[in-house]
């Protein structure tokens, strides 16, 4: 069972085959093109790779608009270059993880053309419907300021379709057993063809009863364990990353009491008020979050992030907090997006300061959980602000200097490439940065490195230590009678801080991991530490015989 969670002490990669790299030459990327980079992603260090979706779309939503679940939209190859895919992630011990994109179809996908064409269909029943525009057809948008409504009338079905996304996207009635079935019918398949698990996308949203006369949506946790089982009678060890945007008090209904259902949750509380420290130096909310999220089964784990493909949700934070991340990071209306998030990079975000950059990093892959990190931010890509919606945090990732970024021969990529200010193509590639030791690529990747060998932080127990600081966070892991603590700076000034690792006789001595600058407590046992403006240290506690120390319980 232990060697089944491989998970725990993961680092996830997350791409779109559309933006990675194209080797056919019609400016869209391509599954040819991402078996090119497969090597890349094995030295960089990653253990799994989360593709974002790759299904036949009409592309009115970056393929999160599926019209055909059991093939590869023609643009990116055929099922049989998949396959080579995953099989190259397998020989470089690379896991893949799939979107599973299944509160709704594309308005093109047969099923909702059937459903719409004839009453008497066994597809109608797979949608949801109403003869009336229902009274609540303005609320509960996802995209406030874009969408309009969630009911929308066909002229064909002479009926109003529900759709909790954009119009495009009729949302499937999964509470109807015959659209479960057909769930993991899907899931299925991919896991024959070499995925090792699913990003459920909207997974709340999937679950929560759906009609014109639901006014509170019930959520029907049972499916979720029924997903759960399914796979892990396919593959034993595959799993569900859940996207659940949800409050701590709702987490066991989601990881299920005896780790039941859901494997791993994106950590959005933590990911908020994360941001919230970044433009204020104040770690209170970031620790309260942390303690309000540490519960959990013990098969159970965190998906901490920095950015997704998506913009930067502050909707769990208070006004005045949203105010303060706002005005750091996204004090323009264009940065802004559906009045509650900003759609900017993490690099622009930061004004391209590597020391806060490398600063947020270091802390993503401290925080208690298992990271994921999005394509390009390894080298500190930029956004367009010029494109729509969050399309302008989605361009062509950028491998070296030559034209198009070297993502393709493509005079015309299907998303353009930035080629403009500091963040252009030849300023910022993978080509230049693996050349220079200091550059932030390297750096990642002596990162990821150090964390997977620090496997207390994903798999043990996490104590926050006082620093009588609220702008340093310092937090110490442990298992299997080894520790690990790490402190990060969130000043702009250089800080001086005194603490008790608060472990007994193995605390007196810190051997640093990351720069070699060690330190031993005074006759108290208090060590004072200098860090610089975003400094971070990582510490093992102890010595550097801890393999030799460490239990096998």
């Amino acid at each position: 069972m232990i060697n089944d969670l491989w998970y725990k002490n993961a680092v996830i990669y997350c791409l779109s085959v559309e933006t990675f790299m194209d080797a056919n030459g019609d400016g869209v990327g391509d599954f040819q093109g991402l078996m090119r980079r497969l090597d890349y992603l094995s030295g960089l260090g990653v253990t799994a790779i989360w593709l974002m979706p790759f299904q036949a779309s009409p592309g009115r939503d970056d393929g999160y608009d599926v019209s055909d679940y059991y093939n590869v939209d023609p643009r990116y190859g055929s099922l049989g270059d998949f396959v080579e895919f995953t099989h190259g992630a397998k020989q470089r011990g690379i896991r893949v993880l799939i979107d599973l994109v299944i509160n709704h179809t594309s308005k093109d996908h047969p099923w909702f053309q059937a459903a719409r064409s004839d009453p008497r269909s066994p597809y109608r029943d797979w949608y949801v419907w109403s003869e009336k525009k229902p009274d609540n057809a303005d609320q509960g948008m996802v995209f406030p300021g874009v969408q309009k409504t969630t009911w929308t009338y066909d002229d064909k079905a002479k009926a109003y379709y529900f759709h909790r996304f954009y119009d495009h996207q009729p949302d499937l009635n999964t509470s109807n057993p015959e659209v479960q079935a057909e769930i993991l019918k899907i899931m299925g398949f991919w896991i024959q063809l070499g995925v090792s698990g699913f990003r459920m996308d909207a997974t709340p949203f999937i679950i929560a009863t759906k009609g014109a006369d639901v006014t509170k949506p019930v959520e029907q946790f049972d499916m979720l364990r029924k997903f759960r089982e399914f796979l892990q009678w396919r593959l034993g060890d595959s799993i569900i990353l859940a996207e659940a945007n949800i409050l701590p008090k709702d987490n066991f209904e989601y990881f299920g009491d005896d780790g039941d259902r859901m494997q791993i949750m994106f950590n959005f509380q933590v990911n908020q008020a994360l941001f919230y420290a970044f433009a204020s130096a104040d770690t209170r909310p970031l620790k309260k979050a942390m303690e309000a999220t540490k519960p959990r089964p013990a098969t159970a784990q965190w998906g901490l992030f920095l950015r997704n493909h998506d913009e930067l949700d502050l909707g769990r934070l208070t006004e005045k907090q949203r105010g303060v991340v706002f005005a750091a990071f996204g004090p323009e209306k264009d940065m802004q997006l559906y009045d509650r998030g900003i759609r900017r990079r993490l690099a622009p975000m930061l004004g391209g300061d590597h020391r806060r950059i490398e600063m947020a990093y270091s802390l993503l892959f401290s925080l208690p959980g298992t990271p994921v990190i999005r394509y390009g931010d390894e080298i500190g890509m930029g956004d367009d602000l010029g494109l729509p919606e969050r399309n302008c945090a989605r361009t062509p990732m950028q491998w070296s200097s030559e034209p198009e970024g070297g993502f393709t021969k493509s005079e015309k990529p299907i998303s353009p490439v930035i080629k403009d200010g500091p963040y252009g193509f030849q300023h910022v590639n993978v080509a230049e940065q693996r050349r220079d030791p200091n550059s932030l690529l390297n750096w990642t990747e002596r990162m990821i490195r150090m964390r997977k060998e620090a496997p207390e932080i994903g798999w043990g127990d996490f104590s926050v230590i006082d620093t009588g600081n609220d702008g340093v966070l310092a937090l110490r892991y442990e298992r299997r009678g080894n520790s690990v603590l790490i402190l990060h700076n969130l000043h702009a000034r250089p800080t001086e801080v005194s603490f008790d690792p608060d472990i007994g006789e193995d605390g007196r001595l810190l051997i640093d991991i990351a720069d070699g600058a060690s330190s031993k407590a005074d006759e108290n046992g208090f060590h004072t530490v200098v860090l610089d403006a975003y400094g971070y240290r990582w510490y093992r506690v102890g010595g550097l015989d801890y393999l030799l120390r460490r239990t096998e319980i």
